[in-house]
């Protein structure tokens, strides 16, 4: 069984061809700047050069069209036939709480996606659009919605629901929710198995330009730090994470601005770019402080308390650890990152090993010395592996 993975951005398309037979990658790539000048695709079989081709793609079923033309080009592709593709899977963000386990594409699923707009303005639409573009591009084949809510769906009503009138939940459905949902499933799993213990309780931080951390026992979810939106939570790339509400109010007064110009502030203008003034790159701002630029030091000394105070915060939830996870772009690769997070963690027994540390950069590895109570692992999410698998079980 071959599954077509996509993850549809406002201007992008993200595919993965796997097969499920032994869950191996075919070919991987990315359709870039979709309804713009410059439209690019990039196509990376297994085991051949990479392809690059600009040529116009004014939406997302154009792109769609040409990825499906990359995978059976007798040059780069990597089937002889679409035919060959037994479903698609897609990532989408949010199904509020209608749907929260993978569910095969419905004209009832689909509008409950479209009901959701306004929850997650920047993703439904795109993911919309993708299901559609696949449909009309390969018309019968199932196409599976995975929502990347699911994962913390299942976090208890006392971790998931806000203090404000009941009534909000019952008209809105306002809860927290929870995101990065399908890598924090994946890297949670995974991990129960690198253990060997099936109750394992297990911290996970996916640290990238977006940022969350989440707890499970067993890899079911506990808590996770992303709210009714991705801006709830950790300080990440542009986005502030945990504010005072009273903040924006005060904000608006002064600046007379209206509360959605406010909201923009916080998901696109904040979080290190708007702490250090240099960057929402986290390498730049790690180049910057080392130039001794005070902002930036300020920027990465926020930064990495906001992720300790979250852990610590976890494992009181769980009374207790077995192991923390670093995962995504920063947690898989940023040494100094780990290692500044790791010495705060000392009094829940955790001794990271320094060489292991340094020796590692995204691929899956122990970094905790041998005689550390909580085991400290760098695991590479693969969140289009785990939608495949999800797929998988519907089709």
């Amino acid at each position: 069984m071959k599954v077509l993975v996509i993850n549809c951005g406002s201007s992008s398309l993200k595919y993965q061809l796997i097969d499920m037979e032994n869950e191996s990658v075919l070919a991987k790539g990315i359709c870039e700047r979709i309804g713009a000048e410059g439209s690019v695709l990039t196509h990376k079989p297994a085991g051949k050069d990479k392809f690059v081709t600009e040529q116009p793609m004014p939406d997302h079923s154009v792109a769609v069209k040409l990825v499906i033309d990359a995978l059976q080009d007798p040059e780069h592709g990597v089937i002889e036939s679409a035919d060959e593709i037994t479903a698609i899977g897609h990532r989408v963000l949010h199904a509020g709480t209608v749907y929260s386990d993978a569910t095969l594409v419905t004209e009832d699923v689909k509008k409950v996606v479209r009901d959701c707009f306004d929850l997650g303005p920047l993703h439904n639409p795109a993911n919309l659009i993708g299901i559609e573009a696949c449909e009309k591009a390969m018309p019968g084949k199932p196409n599976v919605a995975v929502f990347d809510t699911a994962f913390g769906m299942n976090m208890p009503q006392k971790a998931a629901m806000y203090a404000i009138p009941y009534e909000y939940y019952e008209k809105y459905s306002i809860r927290r929710y929870g995101f990065h949902g399908t890598s924090h499933m994946f890297v949670s799993g995974e991990t129960v198995k690198l253990l060997g213990k099936d109750d394992a309780k297990v911290i996970v931080c996916h640290i990238g330009n977006g940022a969350s951390i989440s707890a499970s026992i067993g890899g079911k979810c506990v808590d996770t730090s992303m709210g009714l939106t991705p801006l709830e939570g950790l300080i990440m790339g542009t986005r502030s994470g945990d504010v005072d509400p009273a903040v924006l109010q005060f904000i608006c007064n002064h600046e007379h601005i209206s509360v959605d110009e406010m909201l923009n502030i916080l998901n696109k203008k904040s979080g290190l770019l708007g702490l250090s003034g240099v960057s929402s790159d986290l390498r730049d701002v790690v180049k910057a402080a080392g130039e001794e630029n005070e902002r930036a030091k300020l920027a990465l000394e926020a930064y990495v308390y906001r992720i300790v105070k979250y852990i610590g915060a976890y494992a009181a939830a769980m009374n207790g650890v077995d192991a923390i996870v670093f995962t995504a772009g920063v947690g898989e690769n940023s040494v100094p990152i780990r290692e500044n997070v790791c010495k705060s963690l000392g009094y829940l027994g955790v001794e990271l090993d320094k060489k292991k540390n340094e020796n590692v950069s995204g691929d899956t590895a122990i970094i905790s010395s041998d005689d550390s109570k909580v085991k400290v692992i760098v695991l590479p999410t693969n969140e289009e592996l785990a939608i495949a698998r999800e797929t998988v079980k519907l089709v």
